[in-house]
């Protein structure tokens, strides 16, 4: 049987606390046909979260693992374009760095996407019987009225439009005009997914493991203006879905 390469995209920002737990997690996926590789975007931390990383590789390289350094910090949704930009693989996803999500349930979103029925595959946090952590009501609420918001746009029925897990055709999502740096790029991504003629969405429930701002929760209230704006903006104004042809 043919292996199907797997890229997972980890954008980091002054992860030292938690980066080498989510690479030992990552390497310990084994699932059948599947060979990964690992891209850890690093967007100009200030702690040691690069060198950590670099050792990590010395010491495992047997492994796929791959370290993109920015020289000026950018935002997630930039450290999120340049991992897209260097993927082989024929399917991507976004792994955050912080433990929030689980990479065990990699497998739960690749099986839409290995059978041949989805192109792109969200987990949602707010649909099925997995674990979520208690956290923040407000959050919840406005990840909802976002979702909402959104699919009102889109005419998608999506119920966690903000989720950090989305997988995606690679060759799909790397023709697509994506401008956002920062938290936008969620708004943005499947406001120009869902104008892609034939494009096939699919949801999976999936567990959550919330951070607080105490353990680092690095996103705030004026990322959900952002959100707002960038839903207007990508689905009303600005409707340019794929890059120009070079």
């Amino acid at each position: 049987m043919m292996s199907t390469r797997f890229s997972v995209i980890i954008p980091a920002f002054n992860e030292s606390s938690t980066i080498l737990e989510i690479l030992q997690k990552v390497i310990g996926i084994n699932i059948d046909g599947i060979v990964l590789e690992i891209i850890v975007v690093n967007d100009c931390s200030n702690d040691n979260t690069p060198e950590l990383i670099e050792d990590f590789i010395k010491e495992h390289p047997e492994e796929d693992v791959k370290l993109i350094n920015h020289s000026k910090n950018q935002g997630k949704g930039a450290s999120i374009h340049t991992g897209i930009e260097h993927a082989s693989g024929k399917f991507l996803i976004i792994q955050d760095a912080d433990l929030e999500y689980d990479p065990e349930e990699y497998i739960d979103l690749l099986r839409p996407a290995l059978g041949g029925t989805a192109d792109v595959v969200y987990g949602s946090r707010f649909m099925g019987s997995n674990p979520h952590r208690i956290l923040f009501f407000w959050h919840s609420l406005g990840n909802r009225m976002l979702t909402f918001f959104s699919n009102m746009l889109t005419n998608l029925n999506l119920t966690d439009m903000e989720t950090g897990y989305k997988l995606f055709r690679t060759d799909i999502i790397q023709k697509l005009h994506l401008r956002e740096k920062r938290f936008g790029f969620e708004p943005e991504v499947t406001a120009k997914v869902s104008r892609v003629p034939g494009i096939r969405i699919y949801e999976v429930g999936i567990s959550y493991y919330g951070r607080t701002y105490y353990e680092g929760k690095k996103i705030n209230w004026r990322d959900g203006f952002r959100a707002v704006y960038c839903i207007i903006k990508y689905n009303i104004f600005s409707r340019k879905v794929f890059k120009d042809k070079a």
